[in-house]
C-alpha cells in the first residue's frame, strides 16, 4: 500500500455460493455497496455505486430480478456543524451541574408550575435578564445551558424568546429535552393567551 492511511476501505462483494446464502433475494444490491474515503467532506461514507455502467457479475446473472428492481437514490447527509467545547463545558459537565446546582432556572424559590404567556417569554431575550424559550409547551431558562450546547451559542440564540419546538425537533428529535433541561424549567406555556 503506497499511502499510510489509518483506515482500510474495501468493496463488499456478493456471496460465493448463492444457493447457501440467498442475499440477492433479501437485499438485491448487496454486492454494490462500498465504503469511500472522501477526506474533503467526510470520511468513511457508506455509498452505493451506480450499477448501470458496470458489467453484471455471475451472481447478478443468476438473479435476473435484482437488476429489474427500481434504483433508490441515496441522499448524502449534511454534516453537522459542531463547535469544540471549552474545558469544563461538555454534556457530562452539564449533567454534573444539573445534579448539584440548586437553582439553574433562576426562580429564587418560586414555583416552576406557574403559567407563562408567550408575551412574557418574548421579554426574556438577554443574558442579563435571562434567556427563555418554549419547548414542547414548557418554558425553560436556557441561560445556564448556552455554553454547553454542542451547536454553540449562536445556534441556540435562534431559540431565545420564542417557541423552539419545531427547530428542536428538526435537529434533536431523539434527545430527551425534559431530562436535559429539567432544572431549567421556569413554568408551563399558557396557550389561552
Amino acid at each position: 500500500m503506497d499511502n499510510n492511511d489509518d483506515f482500510t476501505f474495501c468493496k463488499v462483494t456478493g456471496p460465493a455460493n448463492v444457493e447457501v446464502f440467498e442475499a440477492r433475494k433479501i437485499v438485491p444490491d448487496v454486492g454494490n455497496i462500498d465504503l469511500n474515503d472522501e477526506t474533503e467532506k467526510t470520511s468513511g461514507v457508506l455509498s452505493k455505486n451506480d450499477v448501470s455502467a458496470s458489467q453484471p457479475s455471475k451472481d447478478e446473472e443468476k438473479a435476473p430480478n435484482a437488476s429489474q428492481e427500481p434504483k433508490t437514490v441515496v441522499k448524502k447527509p449534511v454534516p453537522r456543524a459542531k463547535v469544540p467545547f471549552e474545558k469544563g463545558y461538555s454534556q457530562m459537565d452539564w449533567l454534573k451541574i444539573t445534579r448539584t446546582h440548586p437553582d439553574l432556572a433562576g426562580l429564587k424559590g418560586q414555583s416552576n408550575k406557574r403559567l407563562i404567556s408567550l408575551k412574557e417569554v418574548k421579554l426574556h431575550k438577554t443574558e442579563e435578564d435571562s434567556m427563555w424559550t418554549v419547548l414542547n409547551g414548557r418554558v425553560y431558562n436556557i441561560t445556564p445551558y448556552m455554553k454547553f450546547h454542542p451547536g454553540g451559542v449562536d445556534f441556540l440564540m435562534k431559540a431565545v424568546g420564542k417557541d423552539c419546538t419545531a427547530l428542536f425537533n428538526k435537529y434533536h428529535a431523539w434527545v430527551n429535552a425534559d431530562f436535559m433541561l429539567e432544572k431549567c424549567l421556569v413554568g408551563i406555556l399558557d396557550d389561552s393567551q
